[in-house]
């Protein structure tokens, strides 16, 4: 009879041969970093639509894009909503701003460590205690004021803003086609007095990379104006589309998606 110690060493020595035998676990691929989520904000006298040519180019590229309803009410709270949909994206996000959306962009990343970078679309930059009025008056060139339709009066006691539909396509969209600036007129999305006159508080520009692009012939942001603020906000890369509108994203949507990308990655 086989002693106790003898079968223990044969079937040590089975497991032994079992184990060299065994192939090798399969490796992990690495996985592919996460793609930011893609976080448009429009501004005044438009709507989410806006974005429309660069959402198509941004989602074939395997980006999430979310067209974010800017209220056009003030700067503090309009940042909150554009904040609050920032706090629901589990993974990192790039913020991008249309005009009067660059300010709340510029407030809303502030305390959203998934933000990493921010992207002005023909947009406003303001340093703290700047507002977008102001700005826009600062350089000459900029012709909105004339532009403007009678105050509406709101419930509040405050006043709206409409671009007139017989001007908006020579003074906010002239690279787009007459009747697709016709539609852009009618669906306007006005802007509260208030907006314009509020003070900027502390900007994120100053510690979040920053990119900026616009067209040389905006007549409601002056191009002098939109390269002060891209200088002062050491943009990492500034494009300027010659002979393009406000709305730039509209009539050039392949050009600005593509610095989004940029800054996204």
């Amino acid at each position: 009879m086989k002693s106790i110690k003898t079968i223990a060493a044969a079937t040590l020595a089975g497991l032994a041969l079992h184990a060299a035998a065994a192939p090798a676990p399969a490796k992990t691929a690495a996985q592919p970093a996460l793609k930011p989520t893609i976080v448009l904000v429009h501004g005044a006298f438009a709507e989410s639509s806006s974005w429309d040519g660069v959402s198509k180019r941004l989602i074939a590229d395997g980006y999430t894009v979310i067209g974010a309803a800017n209220p056009l009410r003030s700067v503090k709270g309009d940042a909150a909503v554009v904040s609050g949909i920032v706090k629901s994206i589990s993974g990192p996000v790039v913020l991008v701003g249309h005009s009067y959306g660059g300010a709340v962009i510029s407030a809303a990343a502030n305390g959203n460590s998934n933000v990493k970078s921010l992207v002005y679309v023909a947009a406003f930059a303001p340093e703290a205690g700047e507002t977008a009025l102001e700005l826009s008056g600062r350089f000459p060139g900029g012709t909105l004021g004339g532009a403007l339709a009678a105050p509406v009066p709101t419930a509040d006691g405050g006043k709206d803003f409409y671009i007139q539909q017989d001007k908006f396509l020579a003074q906010f969209a002239a690279d787009v086609s007459p009747a697709q600036a016709s539609l852009m007129a009618a669906g306007q999305r006005p802007i509260a007095e208030a907006a314009l006159t509020e003070k900027a508080g502390a900007p994120a520009w100053k510690n979040l990379p920053s990119y900026f692009v616009y067209g040389s012939a905006d007549k409601n942001i002056p191009a002098a104006a939109l390269q002060f603020m891209a200088d002062r906000a050491k943009s990492r890369k500034t494009v300027v589309i010659d002979g393009a509108s406000h709305v730039v994203m509209t009539s050039k949507p392949a050009e600005v998606a593509r610095l989004i990308e940029d800054a996204a990655k």
